[in-house]
């Protein structure tokens, strides 16, 4: 028997052309000679669709959908489509109103209907809200074949390989014990780095532990904030690699159950030796290459899916805007993309030249527009309020805000979605001006430390690209390769880092060397040590006081941040619910 995986990209809230995605993916199948085709989780609605699902009539559209996906599709194909489906006990029983369920569609009908159990409540996740779990682990039969269906988290529940998380049972081991011969999994799982080795190694141990292959199929693709890799696979019941698709795109692909072997085969046995789980390697691989794929995904499908076009950008000459200029070239194509060097009266001359310079090899286009005459009449509109002050933070943060003002009035004008290129070293100490270089509607790198821009840059010089990591580009910067240069130009990464809203100002009059501040950043906010361990850690103990103090007194300015791309397991995001008003317990 044939099983083909559809890894698909939908769109939330776009019923109908999730539909013809997964109509087209099927069409595909049938042609292979396939018997079974997977689709991601909630691949009709797409994944998170949050408050949509409160509104009774995109249910009962889904529902039609789904009824009119059955019959378009081929009839000998069985498909499994995930989707919410009404739960007709809600009112009696008092539960939630729907359930993330599967759907099997086969001669025109919905078939069978499958219920997610574990719904999982930590992160950027919110189920809980909207979602009663299923009650049980159920299978289906193609022929002789006994297939179990789980969705996304049913498969995290593995108490020997995380030692914990037993509490609401173990799907993959119920339908072990109802005699499944393959186990398939719906999955809508967000990206973070070093996640998909993760859950290759934690499926693996399951299987292992189970004797039972899986095919594991999940969403790719940008959604807000959230990245979805892709990486689908499948095992074998000796938990060898027989598939894995490619990250960051869409891919399909066809594998085999064979009856006689009762295990899975696919392109990996039928043309190399099979390879273990423990070795899989996905591309692009990990580190930089994984990150700027991830980054490129998340811009290119959020101008996408927001309708736009184009994007504009401050250029400062600085690292941060030359990597964002970078990741949205390579994104949406440098034609679409516009560069704006709003020079100050403190701006040097090399971060002029090294912005000209940036545009130049990236192939966007560049407009310049100095703001010293602003400067000087936001002065005299303040001079007599601010007479017998000091001149300060506010004067600094002025430019700031006349750039903020400047993008806006471009984006406004002609329909460009302004890009936010603050990291999350600024963001996470308030290093950073609201209304100013906070202004955009996607903060591309808010989630990316300093001291990973550098790396990222470095590799990008380096032809990280080139290599061939990611080709999904429809730009893939071959410039250092066509023209031996850098496409960074090398001053912007050589310089010491500074705002320019001063003379000779550099961010190390405020901060701590940025080694120093991402190790303590990384150490509180997403490894949740306390100021005593970061301290045992061989930090000062009056830098990490005050780093903590700054980490806190910045939640303000993050509540009014746009949405960021995550690629970590702590951003500063919908999965970040710290509140504003609160005392220090460090």
């Amino acid at each position: 028997m044939k099983i083909a995986i559809a890894q698909l990209n939908p769109t939330i809230g776009d019923i109908f052309g999730n539909s013809n995605l997964i109509l087209e993916a099927a069409k595909k199948a049938a042609l292979d000679g396939a018997n079974l085709l997977l689709t991601p989780e909630l691949c009709l609605i797409g994944y998170p669709p949050r408050d949509l699902l409160i509104n009774p009539s995109f249910i009962t559209a889904t529902g039609e959908q789904l009824q009119q996906l059955a019959q378009d599709l081929p009839p000998e194909l069985a498909v499994i489509v995930g989707t919410a489906i009404p739960n007709p006990n809600a009112v009696k029983q008092g539960g939630k109103s729907l359930f993330n369920s599967a759907a099997l569609l086969l001669n025109g009908k919905v078939q069978q209907v499958f219920h997610k159990r574990l719904l999982p409540t930590y992160d950027v996740f919110d189920e809980d809200r909207y979602f009663e779990p299923g009650e049980k682990s159920d299978y289906f039969h193609i022929g002789k074949l006994k297939i179990g269906v789980t969705i996304c988290e049913d498969l995290w529940n593995n108490e020997d390989f995380w030692g914990k998380r037993s509490y609401a049972g173990e799907p993959f081991s119920d339908l072990a014990k109802q005699g499944v011969d393959l186990v398939v999994n719906l999955s809508a799982s967000p990206y973070s780095m070093g996640k998909r080795e993760v859950r290759s190694t934690m499926l693996q141990h399951s299987v292992i532990r189970c004797g039972i292959p899986i095919i594991y199929a999940n969403q790719v693709g940008g959604n807000d904030d959230i990245i979805f890799d892709g990486s689908s696979f499948a095992l074998n019941r000796n938990a060898e690699l027989v598939e894995v698709l490619a990250s960051f795109e869409t891919d399909f692909a066809v594998l085999e159950y064979d009856e006689a072997k009762q295990d899975l085969i696919g392109n990996y046995t039928s043309n190399e030796a099979v390879i273990q789980a423990s070795s899989l390697s996905f591309s692009p691989s990990e580190g930089d290459a994984e990150i700027w794929g991830a980054l490129v995904l998340g811009v290119r499908d959020y101008v996408r899916k927001c309708g736009f076009a184009r994007v504009v950008l401050g250029l400062s000459g600085g690292i941060d805007s030359a990597l964002v200029a970078a990741i949205a070239s390579c994104a949406i194509g440098p034609e679409n993309v516009l560069g704006v060097l709003m020079p100050s009266p403190y701006s040097s001359d090399h971060s002029v030249n090294d912005a000209l310079e940036l545009a130049k090899n990236l192939g966007i286009a560049m407009e310049m527009l100095p703001i010293g005459d602003l400067m000087k009449t936001y002065d005299r509109t303040l001079a007599d309020l601010f007479v017998d002050t000091t001149f300060g933070i506010a004067e600094e943060n002025l430019q700031s805000r006349i750039r903020g003002n400047l993008l806006m009035a471009i984006s406004n004008k002609f329909g460009h979605l302004l890009l936010s290129t603050g990291n999350k070293s600024e963001m996470a100490v308030g290093y950073c001006t609201l209304y100013g270089d906070m202004n955009g509607g996607l903060a591309v790198i808010s989630d990316v430390p300093k001291t990973r821009v550098y790396s990222l840059c470095q590799w990008l010089n380096a032809g990280g690209i080139a290599r061939g990591e990611n080709e999904a580009e429809p730009l893939d910067l071959r410039y250092q390769a066509e023209h031996g240069n850098e496409i960074i130009p090398g001053n912007i990464i050589s310089k010491a880092p500074s705002a320019e809203l001063k003379p000779g100002q550099i961010d190390q009059d405020s901060l701590p060397p940025y080694d120093v501040l991402d190790d303590i950043l990384q150490r509180l906010i997403e490894n949740h040590e306390s100021v005593k361990q970061i301290v045992a850690a061989g930090h000062d103990e009056a830098v990490v006081t005050r780093i903590v103090k700054l980490v806190r007194q910045a939640e303000f300015k993050r509540r009014q941040a746009p949405p960021g791309l995550k690629i970590s397991d702590r951003a500063f995001g919908t999965g970040w619910r710290m509140p504003i008003a609160k005392a220090s317990f460090y």
